[in-house]
């Protein structure tokens, strides 16, 4: 056996303990990697304040082969409103890549008389530039404990091989005192890295909330 092997070996007791003799300062300070993954990295966070959309123009890159969004209670400005999102090519000059995705959605109200899980075609995209949505149409209201709180993953967007894949997820109080949960995905129908990722209401400003972009080793 090698000296790493038997010193190990060595160190063990009868009972197959490692003893606590066997890991030292000098035996840590050889340690130059260890194998894993998964890590999250915190790049950048936007907060809006009546903000007509919050927009990641940097930070998207070859870095990282998977890039993760959490939105935290996302607040409209304006009453009935849907969340959203496209990508960029071009550093967020324009947004308009086109996306082809699916959507369903599971729902329960506070009366508990109403629950059930439905695909949802109004929500999905076929071949199109418009933006994604995140939640249901029309339904995201602007009581002050209304909000919206998510995940969106989006893989490989330096690749220029592949298309640029994504999927994810929201929870959402609708103003009609539903809990729905939505999933959505789908891929941006290009070769081109994607760069930048917009964020907006179909209609008015983000009056508040929290979104942070996290690189994942």
């Amino acid at each position: 056996m090698g000296t790493i092997t038997t010193n190990f070996a060595n160190g063990l007791t009868t009972n197959g303990v490692l003893g606590a003799s066997t890991i030292n300062d000098n035996s840590i300070s050889n340690i130059t990697s260890i194998v894993g993954g998964g890590a999250l990295k915190l790049i950048s966070s936007q907060t809006a304040s009546a903000s007509a959309s919050l927009s990641f123009t940097s930070g998207i890159d070859s870095t990282y082969k998977s890039y993760m969004f959490k939105f935290i209670n996302i607040h409209p400005a304006s009453e009935g409103n849907r969340f959203l999102f496209q990508g960029s090519t071009n550093g967020g000059s324009s947004y308009g890549v086109t996306i082809t995705s699916s959507f369903f959605k599971a729902f329960h109200n506070e009366a508990d008389n109403s629950a059930g899980v439905s695909y949802d075609v109004n929500n999905d995209l076929a071949n199109s530039t418009s933006y994604q949505q995140i939640n249901l149409d029309d339904d995201l209201g602007t009581d002050n404990d209304q909000s919206l709180s998510g995940t969106l993953y989006l893989f490989s967007p330096s690749n220029t091989t592949f298309v640029k894949h994504f999927f994810g997820t929201s929870n959402f109080y609708h103003r009609s005192d539903f809990s729905v949960q939505c999933f959505y995905g789908g891929y941006f129908n290009t070769t081109s890295a994607i760069n930048a990722i917009d964020f907006k209401m179909v209609s008015g400003n983000i009056d508040a909330g929290t979104i942070h972009m996290y690189g994942i080793a």
